[in-house]
């Protein structure tokens, strides 16, 4: 059995390998809070970090509002035009899949492996850009209920 530290040592390289510097820098953190014995915060930042990395997420989507770069007359093609609303299905879409691959990554947590792995790959070979494993997780959520509706196992 690998030790979590080779794990974390592993995930890093990946995300080097894989310019995902997100992936790295977090592997790196709990390799540190690892070594220096801090892990009685992992349950802690395994309960709340994906909430505080969500906020900081959201506050940053939101700047341009606190900045008033975009104002409510930018605002209004969103509710008017096809282009808007496919905008706002795709904004609802993406984020009910994040909630399936959050779901996912609850329930089966070694798959982000998988798709950090599927991440670089895309990277590499499809010259795609990393935006995280939760919408990879939430791809891999629906592929396996189709998968399940096909009769797969």
């Amino acid at each position: 059995m690998m030790s979590g530290e080779v794990m974390l040592v592993i995930l890093i390289i990946i995300g080097l390998i894989g310019r995902s510097p997100i992936i790295a820098t977090a592997a790196s953190i709990l390799l540190i809070l690892k070594l220096t014995a801090l892990e009685r915060f992992f349950p802690a930042v395994e309960r709340r970090g994906l909430e505080l990395g969500l906020l900081f997420l959201t506050i940053s989507v939101l700047v341009p509002f606190a900045s008033e770069k975009i104002s409510w007359r930018d605002i209004t093609p969103l509710f008017t035009t096809v282009i808007g609303l496919m905008a706002l299905a795709g904004g609802a879409l993406a984020t009910w899949m994040n909630g399936k691959g959050l779901d996912l990554l609850r329930t089966e947590p070694h798959m982000i492996v998988g798709l950090v792995i599927g991440s670089i790959i895309g990277i590499v070979l499809l010259r795609g850009i990393p935006v995280g494993p939760l919408m990879a997780a939430g791809i891999t959520a629906l592929i396996l209920k189709l998968w399940q509706w096909l009769g797969g196992n």
